[in-house]
């Protein structure tokens, strides 16, 4: 049975998300400093979806699962032109990367793709970031 949170509870559960997509993007960069870059496209995905948690759960909006993440934010948000389109394609391919990095034989990242992608998710992260504060209001 999934349990239901007070006002109070979401609202720390969504900015302790928050907090938590900072600090991956943190070591996101330190990973890439260290050239380690499967991890630190890892540690990009995680941080753009604690971003994209904390969204969902300001919206009430329930996903189980990563892929129900993605597709709960693709729905609800892109598809409305809510959040533009590339934010979705960079959630999109994050997603992608990390799941064929972590699972895949042979599956790498590389330094330039990697460098492509940090300023994508840090982007990302601040659109959400609006869109969490724009529903304050």
């Amino acid at each position: 049975m999934k349990e239901t949170l007070d006002e109070q509870s979401r609202q720390e559960l969504i900015r302790y998300r928050l907090e938590r997509a900072d600090e991956a993007m943190d070591e996101a960069r330190l990973l890439f400093d260290a050239s380690h870059y499967n991890a630190a496209v890892n540690r990009m995905y995680y941080a753009c979806f604690y971003a994209t948690q904390a969204l969902l759960l300001k919206h009430h909006i329930a996903a189980a699962t990563h892929a129900g993440v993605k597709t709960m934010l693709g729905l609800h948000f892109v598809s409305k032109g809510i959040l533009p389109v590339v934010h979705g394609r960079t959630f999109n391919t994050l997603f992608e990367k990390r799941h064929s990095s972590d699972y895949e034989a042979f599956a790498y990242c590389d330094r330039d793709m990697v460098n492509d992608l940090l300023p994508l998710a840090l982007s990302y992260i601040e659109a959400l970031k609006e869109l969490v504060n724009q529903s304050k209001k």
